[in-house]
């Protein structure tokens, strides 16, 4: 309890120290450019890779520049050039001009009427204004159109702006509606989140697709919040994080010049490359992608890309519902507490720098991981601030318990492995005082195994081979013990000594010790086939196991001493060994080991036995194996045998030597049904035998 106490006012203290430390990194800030990078990892390895169905560009790219030129058409073109991409475009539910046309066209009011005229036939056209924080007048045209398009409900929004620069009035009553595109990037320049409205004196301007989408029903404000249906637009700081495909082709994508072509071939009556009615339903924006025009912009995916592309899959996962949805600050932090106390609590446990190193870094992987499922899942959680606490605490703790208690437990760690089980040495480690000599009364179970025979195999055979079937049982049947639990006390030539319920003591003690007992007469089997593979003789082993107290400590001189077990109970489990060699027999447990396994295991007695040299009998049993495991034909056994042991008891000798007699007919090699046909006989043979004739008195150890 005091050791308890202790581990928990060195977690609480430690976990104070690192949750302030990572909480005031969190807040200060200093990891922002990190959390950006790790935001961009995740969107550039875990976004999907997906071509849109919805949205369609048409680039004024390179291409297209070249084109017109060699037609003797510079840039910038006369408005009229985008006539006939507006008219193709006219079935699609809408068309997003991302170019600002705020000057009146160099060519002439003609030129401007002929692009209007297109824009207004067409129905569907969205274009382009752009919102400022420099003051200019605004003409009565200009404040009519930002009217109409201006949200009307409370929105969030970014940005206080003063005026804008809108497109000229030919093009004002003729488009659908428009919007702002100025897009804030992020700190390092990367554009990662949209705001969806922008404040504009007293109001809220949308964003370039916002006022479609409204106007469309798509999207509404409800409560100072945008819903997209029914499903809240989640934002952070009143922007929108973008999920930007991976992939080159996130969106089916067409050169300006291709749909002029398109639009003349048609005209002509010929086959075009694109038909018309393709854009039938799909929304498509036509902006600059060509390098010299400006519109260049990194995203988490690419350094190199293009403000149109931006708007476009903003629209696209609006459209699809497919949203980032940012983790509120209070879960992040309870979940760097949850680190802190978990990093300074295993720590401060364990006290190998491997396994803490190995916990370390598979706790990283599993927060990454974290990190990563809740990505894909549409969900965004700070993944430096939660890392940094990770390594914080880590570096805490371990400086700590370095500092204080480190060099002590090295020191022990490495003079005690030496002969001690590391079960037992990890518990020296957290009682030190167990180190100095005597014991405690405990209850044990104690487990004792040997090799039948082995005095005989060793003369038969050379002493490489001997020395190597001992190793290989020896060595098979340790690690069957330990991983049940047990403590190997001893190897004492052939034969193996170990022991539950010290110094850790559970109450599965005598569960564990039966479920070695089957698994190494399990592994036997093993060893047995490939002693035969190798031309050796088959192995048989035999296991006594008894419960009950004993003396558990450090036993020995001030100078030499050992971490074992001593007394009568110890004793006994050795003679139930030997007990075996009586009844052909494998596994013998007695009725104080039997007691708290419940009915985990099938057994069948063996009656009571009085071992050499003491006067008190005990009830033994065999162990046969799982209940689960043992089948019909052996249940039916078992009830013979039982039924012969009944007689027996009542003293009808001669029927339970039939008994028994017909049971070793159908199983010949069944030692406990030989043992009682003989002492039947033996008892009918010597009607004048007194004394307990049930008690089976062992003459020999």
């Amino acid at each position: 309890m005091e050791r308890i106490n202790r581990l928990s006012r060195k977690t609480i203290g430690l976990t104070a120290a690192a949750f302030a430390v990572s909480v005031a990194i969190h807040v200060s800030g200093v990891l922002s450019a990190f959390e950006l990078k790790a935001y961009d990892m995740l969107s550039r390895n875990l976004n999907p890779v997906a071509t849109s169905d919805k949205v369609v560009l048409v680039e004024v790219d390179q291409q297209s520049l070249d084109s017109l030129s060699r037609e003797g058409i510079t840039w910038p073109w006369p408005r009229q050039v985008y006539a006939p991409l507006i008219e193709y475009l006219s079935e699609a539910d809408a068309v997003f001009v991302d170019i600002i046309f705020s000057e009146a066209s160099s060519y002439g009011q003609e030129d401007d009427a002929v692009f209007a005229q297109a824009v207004k036939k067409a129905a569907n056209v969205y274009l382009a204004l752009f919102l400022t924080k420099q003051r200019k007048s605004l003409s009565a045209a200009d404040k009519a159109l930002l009217d109409r398009v201006a949200v009307k409900e409370k929105a969030p929004a970014v940005s206080r702006f003063v005026s804008a620069v809108v497109p000229i009035d030919a093009l004002k009553d003729a488009a659908q509606g428009g919007g702002n595109v100025t897009i804030p990037p992020d700190e390092d320049g990367v554009y990662r989140r949209v705001p969806l409205a922008f404040g504009f004196n007293s109001v809220a301007m949308p964003h370039f697709i916002v006022n479609y989408l409204m106007r469309s029903g798509m999207v509404t404000v409800r409560k100072g919040a945008f819903y997209a249906k029914d499903v809240r637009i989640p934002l952070a700081d009143r922007k929108m994080l973008v999920r930007y495909y991976r992939g080159d082709t996130p969106f089916t994508t067409f050169s300006a010049a291709g749909i002029i072509r398109a639009y003349l071939d048609s005209s002509a009556g010929k086959t075009p490359a694109v038909r018309k009615d393709f854009f039938k339903g799909k929304k498509v924006f036509i902006g600059l992608t060509a390098a010299g025009l400006y519109d260049l912009k990194p995203t988490a995916v690419s350094s190199i890309s293009t403000g149109v592309l931006v708007h476009a899959m903003t629209l696209e996962n609006i459209l699809n519902g497919d949203f980032i949805r940012p983790v509120p600050s209070p879960y992040l932090f309870f979940l760097i507490f949850l680190i802190c106390v978990s990093v300074c609590y295993a720590v401060a446990k364990h006290h190998s720098i491997y396994r803490n190193l190995s916990y370390f870094v598979l706790s990283f992987l599993l927060l990454l991981g974290i990190e990563a499922l809740f990505f894909i899942k549409g969900f965004y959680m700070n993944t430096t601030s939660p890392l940094a606490a990770l390594t914080m605490s880590f570096i805490i703790v371990t400086a700590y318990s370095y500092a204080t208690e480190g060099k002590e437990r090295v020191f022990i760690r490495k003079t005690f492995s030496r002969y001690m089980d590391k079960q037992i040495v990890d518990y020296v480690l957290k009682n030190p005082s167990l180190i100095k000599p005597g014991g405690q009364k405990k209850r044990v179970s104690v487990f004792f195994t040997d090799i039948a025979g082995f005095t005989s195999i060793s003369e038969r055979l050379p002493v490489e081979e001997t020395a190597r079937i001992l190793h290989t049982i020896l060595n098979e049947f340790t690690e069957v013990i330990i991983s049940n639990s047990g403590v190997i006390d001893k190897y004492i030539g052939d034969c193996i000594m170990a022991f539950w319920g010290a110094p850790l003591e559970t109450d599965r003690d005598e569960i564990n010790a039966c479920r070695a007992a089957l698994s190494c007469m399990e592994a036997l089997v093993r060893i047995n086939a490939k002693f035969r593979a190798d031309g050796l003789s088959e192995i048989a082993m035999r296991i006594g196991i008894h419960s009950g107290d004993a003396i558990a400590g450090n036993l020995g001189s001030d100078r030499l001493f050992d971490y074992t077990v001593i007394g009568d109970t110890v004793n006994l489990a050795s003679r139930l060994e030997s007990v075996n060699k009586v009844f052909r027999t494998r596994i013998i447990i007695s009725e104080f080991t039997l007691e708290r396994t419940g009915d985990l295991f099938t057994v069948r007695e063996l009656g009571l036995i009085e071992v050499k040299g003491k006067s008190i009998p005990v009830r033994i049993f065999e162990l046969i194996g799982e209940s689960s495991a043992v089948d019909t034909a052996g249940r039916e056994k078992l009830r013979l045998y039982s039924e012969g042991l009944r007689l027996y008891r009542a003293g009808k000798w001669d029927e339970a030597a039939g008994q028994f007699r017909d049971l070793l007919g159908e199983y010949p090699s069944d030692g406990p049904s030989e043992f009682y046909l003989q002492r039947c006989e033996h008892l009918k043979a010597d009607p004048d035998l007194t004394g307990n004739w049930d008690v089976v008195k062992m003459s020999t150890k």
